[in-house]
């Protein structure tokens, strides 16, 4: 199939949306009123201009094989409500097929294609002087010092809410948190500072706080005994200590699997503070087996940049970070347009809970795991939610909140399963499992939950 061929679904255009109203504009232009000039090459290049309210069109531009996009309007919204309404278009009614692409279009398709090139030829690792390696250790020296001191001080403050007890906490607020947080900062340790963050806000989370409080603060102080000790650690169990604390490896230093991977989910998260819009994409490699999660990050006013769509795979280059327990991957260039996969074959509910566990040795501060799950039913219950093998042997309960769930959801999951059995991808995590996105048995596309 060539890439003009490969045609994406409305749901699948939609989830690139950055947010509601982009979702909403896009909806409007994904009909033929307002576009003219559209085309569709077999290179995996979408083109159209779109009327606004100007004299003059937009002009819009997508390659799929990215997906990349570009249009000459001044959002800073990625992709742009134009770009949204062209793959509606293509996606609903096409947009005409034709081999020549226009100037403005070829003109920036030509220029992503000399950045790839010239990215390529680079060497992948620069050749340093001895000069430049000693300064570089000497300043690597200077900030472990500076994160052992903070730890140091964490380890005190911990101490001091345990011997004053975690009731006060409600009443002290969420000021002294960030207070220390800011330290772990200064000390150059921002995974620290994350974590301290999310301690913080604890005491407003409603009942049961005071064990998630005590469970929180039990693997802060692990991860701050496991920096102490860094020198008697085994270098796996060293490397995610150091990237938990703030010094992940570079993509450089881990394993490259080149594969065709699918888009299981992709969902944003926003920190404590509201400076930060994390998106979390999950992969699975299709040749491989193997999961992969990309982390892209948008600063304040503007989405993150990564958008692929779910349910497509894209062939590509993913190089794994050490010290992850396997997971965190950078993800290179496209070498291919998305195309439709498969969904990937499920496993019980047992299976998940021992494929969880066994990344919690490799990773003890590890969230969740992701994991495919099916045939599963959706079962309410008066606990709640509840997934079950097809055959009722054992069951895992649905935790919405957080992650990329939500109540409406978990109805969403209900419909589609409608009392049958689904195929369901998720993170499998010790509060239970939260589903993100599903697939019917007889519809090869996925709905993305939530």
């Amino acid at each position: 199939m060539t890439e003009q061929g490969v045609r994406w679904t409305a749901e699948q255009v939609l989830a690139l949306a950055p947010d509601d109203a982009s979702r909403k504009a896009g909806a409007k232009l994904g009909r033929a009123g307002p576009w003219s000039l559209t085309g569709d090459s077999a290179s995996g290049l979408v083109w159209g201009l779109c009327k606004g309210s100007g004299s003059t069109p937009y002009r819009t531009v997508v390659d799929l094989k990215g997906p990349a996009y570009t249009c000459s309007c001044l959002s800073r919204k990625f992709p742009c409500k134009h770009a949204l309404g062209l793959l509606l278009l293509r996606a609903e009614e096409g947009v005409g097929e034709s081999g020549e692409v226009p100037d403005w279009a070829a003109e920036w398709s030509a220029g992503r294609e000399a950045g790839r090139a010239a990215k390529a030829a680079r060497p992948a690792v620069a050749p340093g002087r001895p000069a430049d390696e000693e300064a570089a250790k000497r300043r690597a020296e200077r900030r472990a010092a500076r994160i052992g001191a903070g730890v140091t001080e964490l380890e005190q403050r911990l101490e001091d809410v345990l011997r004053s007890g975690l009731a006060g906490q409600q009443q002290a607020g969420y000021g002294p948190w960030e207070e220390t947080a800011a330290r772990m900062v200064d000390a150059q340790a921002p995974g620290l500072a994350a974590r301290v963050r999310e301690l913080g806000t604890i005491p407003s989370c409603g009942p049961g706080w005071p064990a998630r409080m005590l469970e929180e603060g039990a693997l802060l102080h692990l991860l701050n005994r496991g920096w102490l000790g860094l020198a008697g650690l085994p270098e796996p169990l060293a490397a995610t200590v150091r990237s938990r604390v703030g010094l992940p490896g570079t993509a450089a230093e881990g394993e490259v699997v080149r594969d065709r991977w699918l888009v299981l989910a992709q969902y944003d998260s926003v920190s404590p503070d509201g400076r930060l819009t994390t998106r979390r994409t999950w992969l699975h490699g299709l040749g491989s087996g193997r999961p992969a999660l990309v982390l892209d990050f948008g600063p304040p006013g503007r989405p993150p940049a990564l958008a692929l769509p779910v349910g497509l795979a894209v062939e590509a280059e993913a190089r794994f970070r050490p010290g992850t327990a396997g997971l965190r991957a950078d993800l290179g260039e496209r070498s291919a347009a998305a195309a439709p996969g498969r969904a990937p074959a499920g496993v019980g509910t047992g299976a998940a809970l021992e494929a969880y566990g066994a990344a919690l040795r490799e990773d003890p501060w590890l969230d969740a795991w992701p994991v495919v799950l099916g045939p599963v039913i959706p079962i309410p219950g008066e606990l709640g939610w509840q997934l079950a093998d097809a055959e009722g042997a054992s069951a895992l309960p649905v935790t919405p909140a957080g992650g990329g769930g939500s109540r409406s959801g978990l109805w969403q999951l209900a419909a589609l399963s409608g009392g049958g059995p689904v195929t369901v991808f998720g993170e499998c995590g010790h509060r239970g499992f939260t589903p993100l996105t599903a697939w019917h048995p007889g519809c090869p596309e996925p709905v993305a939950l939530g």
